[in-house]
């Protein structure tokens, strides 16, 4: 028995969880408390300043539309946070599954992975900012 199997479950299973519990809290603060009205959530200084959409433009809307179930609604608002929500989801069921097993999650990045996040989100302000690529615009 190695010393990953010797914690008990419900240890090993507590970060993972306490992660869900909080995305699940911040998806349901953002499913009610609508971002589409004014007011509730500070304006994009980027987008203030500049008239820039970043990357992020968009985020909380496509959340509250994920929140009520609407997916063309949030891919509408920002395709790339609903990549990244679904990328989340999926890591959180591969963090509880080896958490149960009791197998440590090893998630390292190489500089280059960092890089080429960086740079697909780069592309995508850029190109969403272009009359090409008005569609994703939030």
């Amino acid at each position: 028995m190695n010393q990953t199997t010797a914690v008990p479950a419900v240890t090993r299973l507590l970060a993972p969880t306490a992660t869900a519990v909080g995305a699940a809290a911040a998806f349901t603060y953002v499913g009610l408390v609508d971002p589409n009205r004014p007011g509730h959530y500070p304006v994009c200084p980027l987008l203030r300043l500049t008239g820039i959409y970043c990357p992020g433009c968009g985020g909380l809307r496509s959340a509250h539309a994920i929140a009520h179930g609407d997916l063309t609604a949030a891919l509408g608002f920002n395709a790339l946070a609903v990549a990244a929500f679904g990328l989340f989801a999926v890591f959180l069921g591969l963090w509880f599954h080896r958490a149960a097993r009791g197998r440590p999650m090893d998630l390292r990045f190489r500089p280059v992975q960092g890089w080429l996040i960086m740079a697909l989100a780069l592309v995508f302000m850029l190109v969403r900012n272009l009359p090409f690529g008005s569609v994703l615009a939030p």
